[in-house]
């Protein structure tokens, strides 16, 4: 395993008291909670089976979790996406993927799109542990695989370029270049969000600082490489 000093923001605990599970399989939730209830004294443990109804939770008026866990292919989305989205919806909570899939290239993806951690499923519960504990220190944990190569900044592709850019942008910023990308205008963006259109404005030249463009086609053109299968698993395309 590596541990990267990589620190979370500032107002992150320093220790997890409470944890949400997002990952369709009851059998495999039941035992990853036991597994952080035994290895690292995460006391409550809640389960959500698709990515909205995780969106939903934190969006409420309950108390949130101190650490969410992800699966990355979810019912209603897979890949990289829902990590982006999550990270959108609780910028100050670490997220720790938990997936069988873990390809070395996986794995970068998911620390550059925000992650906090990364554990493979099949790992041991000394790894979960250690994996943890590194997280609540502030730190990112990853497999040794992908560690030296995360550690030392480069070998990224356009690809980790673009999904790195796109980790920057807020939620608001993320819808909005969603609907750059399916060719919609400012005054039709601003209708169907309900906003003013000189707020879009604003959120596009943002959206554009943050990813380093200069048009909206270029913005367009990273959002779609950040989408791009390339080497990724097959799984992961998008529907």
């Amino acid at each position: 395993m590596t541990i990267m000093q990589n620190p979370l923001p500032d107002h992150s605990k320093p220790d997890f008291r409470s944890a949400l599970i997002v990952d369709d399989h009851p059998l495999f939730c039941d035992a990853l909670a036991m597994t952080l209830q035994a290895v690292a004294g995460i006391e409550d443990v809640s389960n959500a089976d698709r990515l909205t109804a995780a969106l939903e939770r934190l969006e409420g008026e309950g108390a949130r979790p101190d650490v969410i866990v992800l699966d990355l292919n979810l019912p209603d989305v897979n890949g990289l996406d829902g990590l982006m989205r999550l990270r959108q919806a609780a910028p100050d909570l670490p997220i720790v993927v938990v997936s069988s899939i873990d390809e070395p290239r996986v794995i970068r993806s998911a620390i550059l799109a925000g992650a906090a951690g990364f554990v493979p499923k099949h790992s041991k519960r000394e790894l979960f542990r250690m994996a943890f504990a590194a997280i609540a220190r502030g730190e990112i944990f990853v497999p040794e695989s992908t560690g030296d190569t995360l550690a030392a900044g480069n070998g990224l592709s356009p690809q980790d370029e673009a999904i790195r850019r796109l980790s920057q942008l807020t939620r608001q910023q993320a819808n909005i270049l969603e609907q750059i990308c399916a060719g919609k205008m400012n005054k039709q963006i601003a209708y169907d969000l309900s906003i003013a259109e000189t707020t879009v404005k604003a959120h596009v030249t943002a959206i554009m600082r943050k990813l380093g463009v200069y048009s909206r086609t270029q913005a367009v053109l990273l959002a779609r490489e950040a989408q791009a299968t390339g080497p990724l698993p097959e799984s992961w395309r998008s529907s």
